[in-house]
């Protein structure tokens, strides 16, 4: 199995910056790709960024040029870097991690991201 604990989130003005960590531990030789999810209130939780295990990334078009997910192998952690935010990423980001040959997954507890306009 694979656990999941993620950092970083808070309060910020519109234009600032935060960066969230999903640290990984137990069968982390089985990660095929981790992410980062949102969801909104009254929305549905969307994909935000995603890593594979050979390190192709992906981004949703709202985020492209303002987020980046990178990942630090030796400390199983992996970051979502988040720039010029916008009230619209308001949000609890939600941390997730697909492994295994059957594709299970695993979601951390989320973290609180709101920003003010």
């Amino acid at each position: 199995q694979v656990q999941l604990v993620e950092s970083g989130g808070g309060l910020v003005q519109a234009g600032g910056s935060l960066r969230l960590s999903c640290a990984a531990s137990g069968s982390i030789f089985s990660i095929n790709a981790m992410g980062w999810y949102r969801q909104a209130p009254g929305k549905q939780r969307e994909l935000v960024a995603a890593i594979t295990s050979g390190g192709s990334t992906n981004y949703a078009d709202s985020v492209k040029g303002r987020f980046t997910i990178s990942r630090d192998i030796a400390k199983n952690t992996v970051y979502l870097r988040m720039n010029s935010l916008k009230p619209e990423d308001t949000a609890i980001y939600y941390c997730n991690a697909k492994y295994g040959l059957i594709g299970l997954e695993v979601w951390g507890q989320g973290t609180l991201v709101t920003v003010s306009s």
